[in-house]
């Protein structure tokens, strides 16, 4: 589905019910399978990475002979449970994804599953999946791991210490990325009864072998990711979001964007009109230029950029290394896709995005190209505010973390229609835009 949007007629005044973090429903997932007589009812995250991690876990215990879980794109669900099917004595299993799974590389958590003695066979590329595995009771023990590539290969092996005979230690080499995912793994496995030891910026993180001995989390709270794209609505279309259940603090670093969203001219408050919500409105303050370090929290690159981009603020992201190997090169398709609103952006030491003001005429209304990845059809949406009738490609990948985003869009009064159905008026070329930005534009 290719959907052309409008922005609402009226200012946006929106209350908008957030899907469950998938981040903490997949955590949640992992230990109540490792948990002896866990509770078997858990509030998680309807939505495709959650869901395949879930039925991956139901068919790992009604094995009976090999099985083949296939985990699509999901990458979180990939890592997470290879290290889980690694360490069940007496299942045999083939893992496998899609095209773009396949070309993610797994290497430095498959190296450090066999140090730990998993039986990992690589089925085609050495790192990269398809892979088999025999599950047996791992031994644990110390290892060193590169803690700059994913923080996801840090959590499952956390995950799966507890059931190791020695436990594990694992010593950190490297920049970490994403530290507050790290921080929700242990907090949550503590939750479990596990015994987790990390407090950077000591480099060792130590599982005792303490199995899981009671019920941990068994609701997850709202995500703070999505939450991220109504902060940038809010921003755009200086309109007003009520978010309930939404908390400060929170386990998930992107609560971050609160804090980040506020040097773009949006503030957070609790709601008065709302119990137990909070609530985004616009300020006039904003920074006359955007910099900040993301390494702890990647997820918002997206958002964050686009945002600033459409209010004209310039802007420097750092620390998006990991951004090379998401669902796409997210830095290539960010600038690629912001160029066509003539926002020139560049791309530097190959983990820092720029942008100095620097643009180009545009004479078109932008499609955006979504690359099978949800945050970019999320994070370019709301760019319907600036111009009028702009096309979201694909836009059926937000199933992946938010399937409700397009719905919610809708309520929030914006207008979706189906792209492919429109007449030939619909496509009649932009004339005005000028190159002092995108907020003088007067689309045909």
């Amino acid at each position: 589905m290719n959907y052309r949007i409008f922005p609402p007629e009226e200012m946006m005044m929106a209350t908008v019910n957030l899907p469950l973090s998938k981040s903490i429903s997949n955590r949640m997932l992992v230990i109540n399978a490792l948990t002896p007589d866990a509770s078997s009812e858990l509030t998680i995250a309807d939505c495709d990475d959650t869901r395949l991690l879930a039925q991956a876990l139901r068919l790992a215990a009604e094995a009976n002979g090999e099985i083949t879980v296939n985990t699509g794109a999901a990458g979180t669900a990939t890592r997470f449970i290879t290290a889980y099917l690694s360490s069940r004595p007496g299942i045999s299993a083939v893992v496998d994804g899609s095209e773009r799974m396949r070309q993610r590389p797994m290497g430095i958590l498959i190296d450090s599953l066999r140090a730990l003695g998993a039986d990992i066979e690589c089925l085609d590329r050495e790192g990269y999946l398809p892979l088999h595995i025999n599950g047996r009771q791992l031994r644990g023990g110390r290892i060193s791991i590169d803690a700059s590539v994913s923080s996801q290969f840090i959590s499952a092996l956390m995950m799966t210490a507890p059931v190791m005979t020695e436990g594990l230690t694992l010593h950190l080499e490297g920049m970490l990325m994403s530290k507050p995912y790290i921080d929700m793994t242990a907090e949550l496995m503590r939750r479990a009864g596990a015994q987790v030891e990390f407090d950077a910026p000591f480099e060792d993180i130590v599982v005792a072998p303490v199995p899981y001995s009671k019920a941990g989390d068994t609701v997850a709270e709202p995500d703070w990711s999505a939450a991220s794209y109504w902060y940038e609505t809010a921003a755009l279309t200086a309109g007003f979001v009520t978010l309930p259940s939404l908390r400060l603090p929170s386990l998930q670093g992107d609560s971050a964007c609160a804090r980040l969203f506020d040097m773009l001219g949006v503030a957070t408050s609790e709601s008065e009109d709302v119990a137990d919500a909070l609530e985004v409105a616009p300020t006039p303050e904003q920074f006359s230029r955007f910099e900040t370090d993301l390494v702890d929290t990647p997820d918002l690159a997206q958002t964050l950029a686009v945002t600033a981009a459409m209010l004209g603020i310039p802007f420097h992201l750092r620390g998006l290394k990991s951004l090379r190997v998401k669902e796409t090169d997210r830095l290539e398709a960010l600038r690629a896709e912001l160029d066509k609103f003539g926002i020139i952006v560049e791309i530097r030491n190959d983990s820092e995005l720029v942008w100095n003001g620097a643009r180009h005429p545009i004479f078109e209304r932008p499609a955006i190209d979504t690359y099978d990845d949800h945050r970019m059809a999320m994070a370019f949406a709301p760019t319907a505010v600036l111009i009028p009738g702009i096309v979201v490609r694909n836009a059926e990948v937000v199933s992946k973390s938010y399937p409700g985003f397009w719905d919610d869009l809708a309520s929030a009064g914006f207008t979706l229609t189906d792209a492919d159905a429109d007449g030939p008026d619909d496509d009649t070329p932009l004339t005005d835009i000028d190159n002092s930005g995108l907020s003088s534009a007067t689309p045909l």
